[in-house]
């Protein structure tokens, strides 16, 4: 394998970048080549076969396909930001993580393989990831912009990793920018944990928010919504559960932002509360709204969430994370 410079990554650190991927030549099988240059928003890679009869077009680099492939030859150019790269802030260094697979077909003698890839770079001494880096993700819905991802310990900035050990809290914090659009309050209702990033009938999944904004995870952890600094935001603490242990993990949830004067039973954040019950997070006086929590939460108005006059619907994903087992 060779670890290739590119004149835009001057002022990267190429030290860090070729003594990382040089430590993973040894994990590139006899049958290949690969040559990877790790730019500054971009990388390009070309893998060159000289197995007889493999096919370079079923070579992936995470999500993506070849840019454009030959009889011996896979060439990738991407963004970092796409293929479902990986992004990850750990001191003074900056990642970006994937995997190049090949899924052979039907009946073929290749064998199936995965390699990692990565390009590491040196953090700029001035430069600190903005609040949505490196793991929020943002969805446009009209006039809105709705963020989510995951946070540091007291939210005041991104998470440094997306591996949380069993037990430990992962703070979450969505948000939606309301630009002229009337006040409205956020809401989480729903999310469910899956080992995909896309959810499907056979998905294995787990549920952590349900019955249109109830908490379920607060009944048996300390899971919690956090106080509110803003109408706009909303803030998750969750306790790491044993779900897909050491595999990849996706949280995905149905983002509501509401007219903060229609709260009923089934547009409300409710969570429960050690020795006190289910409780409202905005307001107390009204923690009737949460007594269907441990039932069934069914609105007496029939307009529709999606009206666009009280407010509007966006799904979202979170992840990859990895939930660790401490004992292993």
């Amino acid at each position: 394998m060779h670890c290739v410079s590119s004149e835009h990554s001057v002022k990267m650190a190429s030290f860090w970048q070729c003594a990382l991927l040089l430590s993973l030549a040894s994990a590139v099988a006899v049958f290949a080549d690969m040559k990877l240059d790790c730019g500054p928003d971009f990388m390009t890679l070309v893998w060159t076969e000289s197995r007889p009869q493999a096919d370079t077009s079923l070579l992936r680099l995470g999500s993506c396909f070849p840019t454009s492939f030959s009889a011996r030859e896979a060439y990738f150019y991407v963004d970092l930001t796409d293929c479902n790269f990986r992004r990850v802030v750990t001191g003074d260094a900056l990642f970006y993580t994937n995997d190049l697979s090949y899924v052979p077909a039907p009946g073929s003698h290749n064998l199936a393989f995965t390699h990692p890839v990565v390009c590491a770079y040196e953090r700029p001494k001035d430069w600190y990831p903005s609040i949505y880096d490196p793991v929020f993700k943002t969805y446009g819905l009209g006039d809105l912009l709705f963020n989510i991802g995951l946070m540091n310990d007291d939210f005041s900035g991104p998470a440094e990793s997306t591996r949380f050990p069993l037990g430990s809290i992962i703070p979450i914090m969505a948000s939606v920018d309301q630009k002229t659009h009337q006040p409205l309050l956020l809401l989480l209702d729903e999310c469910v944990a899956a080992t995909t990033p896309e959810l499907h009938p056979e998905s294995t999944m787990y549920p952590i928010i349900s019955n249109k904004g109830c908490l379920l995870e607060s009944m048996t952890s300390r899971t919690k919504f956090e106080p509110r600094q803003k109408s706009s935001e909303i803030r998750l603490s969750l306790q790491t559960f044993k779900f897909a242990l050491g595999e990849e993990v996706f949280i995905h949830c149905k983002l509501l932002a509401w007219d903060p004067n229609g709260l009923d039973s089934t547009k409300k954040a409710c969570h429960y509360v050690k020795g006190r019950g289910w409780e409202l997070l905005d307001n107390l006086a009204h923690n009737s709204l949460c007594d269907c929590c441990e039932s069934k939460c069914k609105s007496r108005r029939q307009r529709s969430i999606a009206s666009g006059k009280h407010g509007m619907v966006q799904k979202a994903v979170l992840g990859p994370l990895t939930i660790t087992d401490v004992n292993s």
